[in-house]
């Protein structure tokens, strides 16, 4: 399978000198690509600013805004040969500043000035491939989860209480909660990152197994129908 992995946070820059952000280090998407490629898998990571070295035979696409790793993933997408899966998991900024301003704003400019709109949902507009996204979260965890998982049409979604210790982000290591469409989840113990990963490349395979499975018996039984 092709694995198109996104990592790291995005950066929407108000003026030259600032921008709406956040911690992501990128580190659980940079586990999944070199998971994805020890077990025989292709990757590409497309990286919002983070300062982590690539994975061996893993393919880097660097982007900055949401709006530019969108049109990353989507041209990943088309240009990949064969199955692919897409992992969405970037903390990608939901609002951007209508205009950049051109030269730095004034503090009394700031709130009169700057004015935030919608960035595209990569996860939720992306198509033609099996999806997985990931819920970082605060309160109701299970509940924000599955409500992301059915609305978006994911294969499931890692959701994880970022107010845990060593589940944060920059941490090496994640406890998480694998949760299905039909609600159903699997909670894993804290392990390291690299773990956890494998763990999530291990679930996409026996998904797709399955998949392939399902798609084999419906063939059979239209050829015997014939």
């Amino acid at each position: 399978m092709n694995f198109i992995i996104t990592a790291g946070p995005t950066r929407e820059y108000l003026d030259p000198v600032r921008f709406l952000s956040n911690p992501s280090t990128g580190k659980m998407g940079f586990a999944i690509a070199r998971a994805a490629v020890r077990r025989g898998h292709r990757a590409v990571i497309i990286a919002g600013p983070v300062a982590l070295k690539t994975p061996s035979r893993v393919k880097r696409i660097d982007v900055v805004s949401a709006r530019e790793m969108f049109a990353a993933v989507k041209h990943s997408l088309s240009s990949e040969k064969g199955e692919c899966v897409f992992v969405a998991a970037a903390a990608v900024a939901d609002w951007r500043p209508m205009k950049c301003a051109r030269r730095k704003l004034k503090k009394t400019q700031m709130s009169s000035v700057v004015k935030l709109v919608r960035n595209p949902d990569i996860l939720k507009q992306v198509s033609g491939c099996m999806k997985v996204g990931f819920a970082a979260e605060t309160d109701n965890m299970l509940a924000e989860a599955h409500r992301k998982c059915r609305e978006k049409g994911l294969a499931f979604i890692v959701a994880n209480d970022v107010t845990r210790h060593g589940c944060g982000f920059g941490t090496d290591t994640n406890c998480v909660c694998l949760v299905r469409p039909d609600g159903s989840c699997q909670m894993l113990k804290m392990m390291s990152k690299l773990s956890v990963a494998t763990r999530i490349v291990r679930e996409i395979e026996s998904l797709y197994r399955t998949s392939q499975d399902t798609t084999l018996k419906r063939r059979r039984g239209r050829s015997e129908n014939d």
